[in-house]
């Protein structure tokens, strides 16, 4: 895993976000399946999570994936992509 992926991956699983290694789909994958205490991300909310926004309007959520997850990869020059409803692929 290249050093910036590994930098995100740790800073992911420090806050408790559902990180797993994997070389399949990209640096290392985000489950969507665990939102059991806060939600992380999820495919099927995204069209109603994207329309919260904060005051000055900034977007809190994209795609789908909790600022938490995005505000930290982005800060790496990395993002995530679903592969499918249960699970992000991180990439460059």
């Amino acid at each position: 895993m290249k050093r910036n992926a590994r930098v995100a991956f740790n800073a992911l699983k420090k806050i408790g976000a559902p990180v797993f290694e994997s070389t399949d789909y990209g640096f290392f994958g985000i489950s969507a399946e665990d939102n059991v205490d806060e939600t992380w991300a999820d495919f099927y909310e995204a069209p109603r999570l994207e329309r919260f926004t904060v005051p000055g309007g900034k977007l809190v959520w994209k795609s789908g994936v909790s600022p938490k997850i995005t505000d930290i990869l982005e800060a790496n020059g990395l993002h995530a992509e679903w592969i499918n409803p249960g699970m992000l692929g991180v990439y460059e």
